[in-house]
């Protein structure tokens, strides 16, 4: 039979496992993250919306909070949608006829609005602003509490009729703002100087002009124009250096649009039922369509990113549900 022999150390080190077992059993054990992954839900193809007589017109996807923003282009106020299909109030003002265009500028928490009166059914239009109102309103993303209301169509007199409708933020809180009536670009900056940026009878049309507008990080605007579908460049270095951007895709009815890179572009051509993918390999000197995406005939406005998806807004239906947010496929 074999004999063992413990040092006087031996006891000692049984003695602190003893102390120590009850303890080890009330730790948490280990499990492997790959066999027990956390799961995410999957983004939905299409949020129907209940609620009656807004008619939205602009959209943003607010990744802090897990929810689409949506301006009312017949009560003015801005909302949140979830996934839910749940709509809550967020800002409002008397001053907000019809909100259009919006923009989430996350980094300084705050939402932009383009506000205009072109008595879209809208429950606050007034004779002294019908066709004549281009003004921003911005926002704290958090609380809605209003920041600014800035009157931009006063900058350019000399046009009569005025529809402030899209809204671009560069890298340095700069807002561009697009006038529908005027041929006009506004721009506004962080300290609430409202200028206008360009000003060119190219931009012109009889009946609804310049619409969306993206900032593009190498230091240029992308501009639509709905009437002709018009895809404009302008450099902020030199506006009046603008350039219409050549393609063979017609783009008529082009709304709102949706930078998804340096090289995508997403346009929403409303009167045609389809958003467009645009694409560029010499920093939109010209463009090429690469797929598109029919909406049908739900007149669909704009477009935004949530995610590595597009989900574009389809504003009013004659019954309930009465609009939806809908995940593009090309």
């Amino acid at each position: 039979m074999p004999q063992f022999y413990f040092t006087p150390s031996v006891p000692r080190l049984l003695r602190l496992l003893v102390l120590l077992l009850p303890l080890l059993a009330l730790l948490p054990g280990c499990s492997n993250d790959d066999d027990n992954p956390v799961q995410t839900p999957a983004a939905p193809d299409k949020i129907t919306v209940p609620q009656a007589a807004l008619n939205p017109e602009g959209i943003q996807w607010d990744e802090t909070n897990q929810r689409f923003l949506v301006s009312s282009r017949a009560q003015g106020r801005i909302g949140t949608v979830k996934d839910d299909s749940s709509y809550t109030p967020l800002a409002d003002d008397p001053r907000l006829i019809s909100t259009i265009g919006l923009n989430l500028d996350g980094g300084r928490n705050r939402v932009l609005a383009a506000v205009s009166d072109n008595n879209f059914n809208s429950t606050r239009t007034s004779p002294t602003t019908q066709g004549k109102l281009a003004a921003v309103a911005i926002f704290n993303a958090t609380t809605g509490s209003l920041l600014s209301f800035t009157d931009l169509g006063s900058k350019a007199a000399a046009y009569p009729r005025h529809f402030a409708n899209d809204i671009a933020v560069d890298a340095q809180g700069n807002a561009y703002i697009t006038d529908s009536f005027a041929p006009v670009i506004y721009k506004l900056d962080l300290q609430g100087n409202a200028t206008v940026l360009l000003d060119n009878a190219q931009l012109s049309s009889t009946t609804f002009g310049l619409n969306g507008i993206v900032y593009h990080p190498d230091g240029y605007l992308l501009v639509a124009k709905t009437s002709d579908g018009s895809l404009f460049k302008v450099p902020l270095s030199n506006p009046a250096g603008f350039a219409k951007v050549t393609t063979t895709q017609n783009l008529a009815g082009a709304d709102g649009l949706l930078l998804t890179d340096n090289q995508t572009l997403l346009v929403v051509a409303g009167s045609q039922g389809t958003v467009y993918r645009m694409g560029s390999t010499d920093a939109w000197a010209t463009a090429t369509a690469s797929g598109s995406f029919a909406t049908g005939a739900v007149s669909p406005t704009t477009i935004t990113r949530r995610g590595n998806d597009a989900y574009v807004l389809y504003p009013f239906q004659a019954a309930a549900p009465r609009f939806a947010i809908v995940k593009t496929r090309f």
